[in-house]
């Protein structure tokens, strides 16, 4: 057992005040306390801020909704308006764990999870992500459940969220406290960073800085859909997920934001496969070109190869559903 103190926080300005190097945040504690249980995060404070006036929903001015960082999975998947209007952020949670846990799953920690890379997980192997210096062990291991997208040599572990995916297909925005005061807001697209030689980085938070909210633009024009595929029906994380928002006007492609799960060390958007799909006509020829876009990159490590095509089957079988394109 690894001693630490335990405040709580009656205030957003309070918590941040006691925050700092070495301290870590706590509300619903679905993935942290498990961490913990391992040693592998062995924080010296802990600030318990599951009592702050966060967890509600509102409208903003600009039309979109902003979700308190308390807000649980559960209710925020339960939301009318976000049944109504961001329905792949809906479906995509209720694809994340289980009952039990979107219950205590909070936004803001469903944001900051941890990867589920084994290595990770198992303190007498090789993990730069968790011990940096000391090798990844993923790399020549057992990898079937890593990234092809975003790699680099010393990581290759996949990033766990689904409520992430959809947020980035919808360009969400994460509102922070700062420990000055200051309030920062920062695209969902900035807030995640590659590996490269820092795996153990993986946001853009400084220490100390708080999660008060995220914000979502006003719902997006088109068809929305959040498919993922995993090893078994249910509580299971991606092999490969895919939010979609397409809409077709006058025959074409008129928009289309797709961001992806299970196969990128970040949840994964690139610009290059929407850019092959607006303003072109539905086709099986266009939709093999998204997936070229999207592909072009990927490399495999051995038992995650088969992540390759399956990216490009489940891609082109969600740009037909949205678009009505026959096979």
């Amino acid at each position: 057992m690894k001693h630490f103190d335990y405040v709580k926080a009656d205030s957003p300005e309070a918590a941040v005040a006691a925050g700092g190097a070495g301290t870590h945040f706590i509300a619903g504690g679905t993935n942290l306390l498990d961490l913990m249980k391992l040693q592998i995060e062995t924080p010296g404070k802990l600030v318990d801020i599951s009592r702050l006036d966060l967890a509600t929903i509102t409208e903003t001015a600009e039309g979109g909704l902003s979700i308190g960082a308390l807000v649980t999975n559960s209710d925020l998947a339960q939301d009318a308006r976000i049944r109504a209007r961001y329905p792949v952020l809906a479906r995509a949670l209720l694809a994340g764990a289980s009952p039990q846990l979107r219950n205590k799953a909070t936004t803001g920690g469903n944001l900051l999870q941890r990867t589920r890379c084994y290595y990770f997980y198992d303190t007498a192997r090789a993990c730069n992500k968790r011990e940096p210096g000391i090798g990844c062990a993923a790399q020549g291991g057992f990898n079937r459940i890593m990234a092809v997208l975003g790699t680099s040599e010393d990581c290759i572990a996949t990033h766990p969220s689904d409520m992430a995916v959809a947020m980035r297909a919808l360009d969400a925005v994460v509102v922070t406290l700062q420990p000055g005061g200051d309030r920062r807001r920062i695209a969902l697209g900035d807030f995640y960073q590659l590996p490269g030689d820092t795996p153990q980085i993986e946001n853009a938070l400084q220490p100390g800085e708080l999660i008060t909210h995220v914000e979502l633009p006003p719902a997006p024009q088109g068809k929305q859909v959040y498919r993922k595929v995993r090893d078994r029906a249910s509580y299971a994380f991606a092999l490969l997920s895919v939010a979609a928002i397409v809409a077709v006007k006058d025959g074409k492609i008129a928009s289309a934001a797709l961001a992806f799960g299970g196969i990128g060390t970040v949840p994964w958007r690139d610009p290059a496969v929407e850019a092959a799909l607006i303003g072109q006509a539905p086709s099986t020829a266009v939709f093999d070109a998204a997936a070229d876009a999207l592909l072009a990159d990927a490399r495999g490590q051995g038992t995650n190869d088969f992540k390759i095509p399956l990216a490009r089957r489940v891609l082109i079988a969600t740009l037909r559903e949205l678009t009505g394109e026959a096979a």
